[in-house]
């Protein structure tokens, strides 16, 4: 039988609380955040779910998302595997602005463009830009040319495939329950390729920090059923909240 999957997008992050680009920017949980996490994790238990194994990105937003909800199921044992291909989409230049001041900037719609649209990347870092992650050294096992300056989502989804085919499905498919924790895009990415999503419809979806997603599955990997964990009407509100991210003040 195939094992259950749940998707947890990191607990908000303080650039989320302070509306910056963040991409692959490692910057920290909020207050507000750790209490997502630890909330994801009750949530979880309280469905009786127990997964076998985690995945996750090596951003530690996600990292420490990760455990603290293994604290709270106390399954800090879990084996855990961290790979960049579940990192979130690269922002290129756009990293570290805020979001409604590149709106009034630039457009509303230009950053929607830049921000949701499938395959329109924002404009890319210089080589020789500092934030490039080729100076970072978490990434010095990586090969130079798959390293992004920016990404847009169909880019995302370009290297989260791969990893989903080789690493995760397998273990779906050998009845493991399987979580992931990263973010709101390389999730998207998985989203749209689990419920076929078209590329219009990927644009307006947005996925809310800190509430687990369960998937159920049948033997092909074909989502039976999903839904959020805890109250429908807290996931609506706050994947509404993630929409208006970009909204300038009235």
């Amino acid at each position: 039988m195939t094992g259950n999957l749940l998707l947890v997008r990191h607990g908000q992050s303080i650039w989320n609380l302070e509306n910056l680009f963040t991409g692959w920017t490692d910057v920290d949980l909020s207050e507000q955040g750790v209490a997502e996490a630890q909330r994801a994790g009750h949530e979880i238990a309280r469905a009786g779910l127990v997964p076998d194994i985690v995945f996750t990105s090596v951003l530690k937003r996600a990292i420490r998302t990760q455990w603290l909800i293994l604290e709270e199921l106390d399954l800090l044992w879990l084996p855990v595997e961290r790979d960049w291909r579940l990192n979130e989409r690269h922002y290129g230049s756009l990293q570290g602005l805020d979001k409604a001041q590149t709106a009034a900037q630039y457009g509303d719609a230009q950053v929607k463009i830049w921000r949701r649209s499938y395959d329109t990347p924002p404009p890319p870092l210089a080589l020789e830009d500092p934030r490039h992650p080729r100076f970072d050294r978490r990434y010095a096992g990586v090969a130079p040319d798959q390293l992004p300056a920016t990404e847009s989502l169909k880019d995302t989804l370009g290297r989260v495939l791969p990893y989903w085919t080789q690493r995760i499905a397998p273990e779906l498919r050998a009845g493991r329950h399987v979580m992931i924790v990263a973010h709101g895009n390389s999730l998207r990415a998985l989203v749209k390729m689990l419920d076929g999503l078209s590329e219009a419809a990927i644009i307006e979806l947005n996925i809310p920090t800190g509430i687990p997603l369960l998937y159920e599955l049948d033997d092909a990997l074909r989502p039976r059923s999903s839904r959020y964990l805890g109250d429908e009407a807290a996931a609506r509100a706050a994947a509404e909240a993630v929409r208006r991210q970009t909204e300038r003040p009235a």
